[in-house]
C-alpha cells in the first residue's frame, strides 16, 4: 500500500496540472484558444499556462514537506513542476490534435486516452528523474484511469466540466 501512495504522491503535480484548466472557464478576461483548427476552442492559452503554474506550485508545496517517501529529488522542484505541468498540458494536446484529425468533436468520449493523455504526457516527464518499473507503470495507469473517471463525474454534476470525461 505505500508504493501505491508514493507513486500517487509522485504523480500528484501532473493530476493537479490536468485538473487546473477547466476552472479557467470562470476566468473574466482574455483567454483565447491556442488553435481552434488544430486542438479545439476549449483548449486555450490560460487553460494551458494554469495546467503548467498547478504543477509548480503542487511540486513546491511537495518540496517543503520532509517526507521520506517521496520518490522525486525535491531540491529540483522547479524543474519538476514546470515539466510535470508541461507533460500533461502536451499529454492533453496531442490527444485532442489526434482527435481532431480522426474528426471526433471536441466534448465527445474517446475512452481511455481522455482519461489516460496527461498522465502518458506526465509519466514522459517524470522519466527524466524518477525510474519507475512496469508495475509501477502499471499500477499510475489504472489508478489514474480510474480517478480520472471519479474525479470528472464529480467535476460534471458541480458544473465545473461541460462533459463527463
Amino acid at each position: 500500500m505505500s508504493r501505491i501512495i508514493q507513486l500517487l504522491y509522485l504523480m500528484l503535480p501532473v493530476y493537479l496540472a490536468n485538473m487546473a484548466p477547466p476552472f479557467t472557464k470562470f476566468w473574466p478576461w482574455w483567454n483565447r484558444p491556442i488553435s481552434e483548427k488544430w486542438l479545439g476552442a476549449h483548449k486555450t492559452v490560460v487553460g494551458f499556462s494554469f495546467g503548467i503554474a498547478a504543477g509548480v506550485l503542487t511540486a513546491f508545496i511537495q518540496s517543503r514537506i520532509d517526507w521520506q517517501g517521496a520518490a522525486i529529488p525535491m531540491e529540483q522542484w522547479l524543474a519538476i513542476g514546470v515539466a510535470c505541468g508541461l507533460g500533461a498540458m502536451v499529454g492533453d494536446s496531442a490527444k485532442s490534435f489526434i482527435k481532431r484529425r480522426l474528426a471526433i468533436e471536441p466534448g465527445h468520449s474517446w475512452f481511455p486516452a481522455d482519461q489516460l493523455d496527461f498522465v502518458v504526457g506526465g509519466l514522459i516527464a517524470l522519466s527524466f528523474w524518477v525510474d519507475l518499473s512496469w508495475t509501477d507503470v502499471a499500477w499510475i495507469l489504472a489508478l489514474s484511469l480510474a480517478g480520472d473517471i471519479i474525479v470528472n463525474q464529480m467535476s460534471f454534476r458541480l458544473g465545473i466540466r461541460d462533459t463527463k470525461w
